[in-house]
């Protein structure tokens, strides 16, 4: 395998134009057990060493920490990301479908907090975090427009699996881009939300395309793993439901581990097959250290997937199928 560049895509009618594989930066603000901020720093700088340019984040995630942590990486070096950011859970009153920005001016206030964490003054790409129905939905809409029109934001778009929330963003037909979990485990955009952001010019970035690591096929259901601190995947082990299902999900990562050949890894093959959809802009793997981007990104190497491969992944989980395995 040799070393390949990344391809760029637009991100929607009117985005930018960003690197296909790009590097999501939850895990840096440590909600998925133990981090450190050296390994997230070498995930970054092997990204960019790849031709990754797209990067993702959240004002949420470590409660800045993650917007902190990209904002040391940029400096002095700014023109070489695209910046993704979220906001809308931070300091919520515990109600998951009620931000605290109830008032345009709040909202950019709250930008513009995450911009001084960041270091910089203008941000790629803002969204919208948190679901739906939000009663402040209009005020995001507004306040996004607005801080477009100042040059604050560069583009703006919407995290979300809800179709009729996508619609309400896009009411004036300017929404940008959305954000949506999606693999071959969680197909089921592919029949609502993809067809209307193709007809309607909206990039697709797409989390969760290892479905939180079960993709990778590092786990044994005879061998649970153990998930530390406040891993919210706790609950794949403890919860009858959950624990199920995660059963379920890694008999079809038994049937998936042999589509894998010629040195590809199996999560090299989930990326593929979520850029193989021609709604999807740009794929957002998270990356905990320098070894887990590089191995994102070489999913590049191998060039588009194979359609007798594609066929193949249809007949283990159907287009269209499978389950959501997060919902915002």
């Amino acid at each position: 395998m040799t070393m390949t560049t990344i391809p760029v895509r637009a991100l929607g009618t009117n985005g930018p134009r960003v690197s296909e594989i790009g590097t999501g930066l939850w895990a840096a603000g440590g909600h998925w057990g133990p981090t450190d901020d050296e390994g997230a720093i070498a995930a970054i700088e092997a990204s960019l060493d790849a031709g990754v340019t797209f990067f993702d984040t959240a004002d949420v995630y470590g409660n800045g920490h993650s917007e902190t942590l990209l904002g040391k990486a940029m400096k002095g070096r700014r023109d070489r990301f695209i910046v993704g950011t979220k906001i809308g859970w931070m300091n919520y009153d515990g109600d998951a479908n009620k931000s605290q920005y109830d008032t345009v001016e709040k909202l950019i206030a709250g930008v513009d907090e995450g911009l001084e964490r960041m270091g910089t003054d203008y941000v790629d790409l803002i969204q919208c975090h948190v679901f739906y129905p939000e009663p402040n939905t209009h005020v995001f809409v507004e306040g996004f427009r607005k801080m477009k029109e100042q040059g604050k934001v560069r583009a703006f778009g919407v995290s979300t699996a809800d179709l009729e929330h996508i619609k309400t963003f896009n009411a004036h037909g300017d929404l940008d881009a959305i954000q949506i979990d999606y693999s071959i485990l969680n197909r089921t955009p592919e029949t609502g939300v993809f067809p209307y952001c193709r007809e309607h010019g909206i990039g697709v970035i797409v989390r969760g395309p290892l479905a939180m690591g079960i993709l990778t096929g590092k786990f044994d259901a005879d061998n649970p793993p153990e998930f530390e601190g406040d891993d919210f995947r706790k609950a794949w082990i403890d919860d009858p439901e959950q624990n199920e299902q995660f059963r379920a999900d890694l008999r079809t990562v038994e049937s998936l581990r042999p589509l894998a050949a010629g040195g590809e890894t199996l999560s090299q093959l989930a990326l593929r097959f979520v850029l193989a959809n021609e709604a999807v802009t740009t794929v957002i793997p998270g990356a905990r250290n320098r070894r887990q981007a590089e191995l994102n990104t070489g999913a590049a190497a191998f060039g588009a997937m194979e359609a007798e491969t594609r066929a193949r992944i249809d007949a283990i989980v159907p287009p269209g199928g499978g389950r959501t395995i997060w919902p915002a």
